[in-house]
């Protein structure tokens, strides 16, 4: 006697019948499209053993439902997108929501690179240097004047030229007696540090930090022998050839302060009147 060969679900013979196998256990068609078939994201009815099933991010649809939203072409082995969970081909996508380019006004397709700079976008043949017209692409620019211009450009036609090096100035810069320089290249004629960013000063037209300025220029102060900038408003006392600090510019026995104050001298020496009284 045969051994009996049912359906896992409803129990009737499938003998000289279509089937299908799910995990391993045999089901009547009407069975399994009743259990495991998916619905049509279009129609709402089962996709049948007999259709094809199209699915895209967890959704599925007939052969004949897999169609663009607003021109109804078949969307089956084409690209298409999607927008607000609707199916659009290219075309119709493109028309509606892909962005414009700013040079020849023309849409830009989905899946085509396009360059964006200022919430304006260009197809990538398009964005091009308004100088020598060849296309950018990745490569650095610079705006200027609502037009765009590779680097080499822009250096040619308006970039300054730094006084020292002779070379373009792309990016900051500095101004002295008024001729441009790089920061690079504005340095201190003693150290050689740069000097952007940070206090200098100059002496026959070079320019100094302070430290080699006043180590090699500025006069010394008769108590401390330490260098005398007066700079940035700094005061100093100066009298017979001589300098002081203001703070260092005390009596040399009490060290009372003597600025604006009267005062007598002892040779190399600084007295208030109370201790000069018995010179």
């Amino acid at each position: 006697m045969a051994e009996r060969y049912d359906c896992h679900y409803c129990k009737e013979s499938l003998f000289g019948k279509k089937y299908v196998l799910h995990d391993e256990n045999p089901y009547c068609v009407k069975c399994y499209e009743s259990l495991y078939s998916n619905t049509c994201e279009e129609c709402k009815k089962p996709i049948g053993c007999n259709s094809r099933d199209l699915s895209f991010k967890d959704r599925h649809w007939h052969d004949d439902c897999f169609h663009c939203f607003k021109c109804h072409r078949s969307l089956v082995d084409k690209p298409f997108s999607t927008k607000d969970e609707q199916l659009l081909c290219t075309e119709c996508y493109s028309n509606e929501y892909s962005s414009k380019c700013f040079e020849c006004k023309k849409t830009i397709m989905p899946g085509s690179r396009k360059m964006e700079h200022k919430g304006n976008s260009w197809h990538e043949t398009c964005f091009t240097c308004q100088r020598c017209q060849q296309p950018i692409g990745t490569k650095s620019f610079i705006p200027k004047d609502n037009n765009n211009y590779c680097v080499p450009c822009y250096e040619k036609q308006f970039a300054l030229q730094c006084v020292h090096c002779k070379k373009p100035i792309t990016t900051g810069g500095v101004t002295y007696h008024d001729q441009p320089w790089h920061k690079d290249c504005f340095l201190c004629t003693g150290c050689k540090q740069q000097l952007s960013g940070q206090r200098f000063t100059s002496r026959d037209d070079f320019p100094y930090c302070l430290n080699c300025f006043c180590n090699l220029y500025a006069k010394k102060c008769a108590a401390c022998t330490t260098p005398i900038s007066g700079l940035g408003g700094s005061k100093y006392i100066s009298f017979e050839e001589r300098q002081w600090h203001n703070d260092c510019f005390n009596c040399k026995k009490c060290l009372v302060s003597l600025v604006g104050r009267g005062f007598l001298t002892e040779r190399d020496d600084i007295l208030c009147p109370d201790c000069g009284k018995d010179i």
